[in-house]
């Protein structure tokens, strides 16, 4: 009866490095910082309708993006400044 053999592909190795190094820590942090850059395009893409550049070339395409990224800094930072109401304080019985 002939054997039956599994052929290992010839990029199995390139893929072995490849898994041991998604399972270092550094990987995990390297994944972490990608998501939350990957995040602040998809809200500008999503959210402030970066998707299309309206302006023409690459000096009206920079001012557009840098406008784009002013306004989403805004809105992070007042997000961080604005603190709500104690709402504690505000029962007096």
């Amino acid at each position: 009866m002939p054997s039956r053999r599994i052929v290992r592909d010839v990029k199995e190795a390139a893929r072995d490095v490849a898994r041991a190094l998604a399972k270092t820590e550094a990987f995990a942090q390297t994944r972490r910082d990608r998501k939350k850059v990957e995040m602040l395009f998809a809200h500008l893409k999503r959210i402030l309708r970066l998707g299309r550049l309206r302006l023409r070339g690459p000096r009206g395409a920079q001012f557009e993006f840098t406008l784009a990224a002013i306004a989403q800094n805004l809105r992070r930072l007042a997000k961080l400044t604005v603190h709500p109401p104690d709402r504690t304080a505000a029962c007096v019985a």
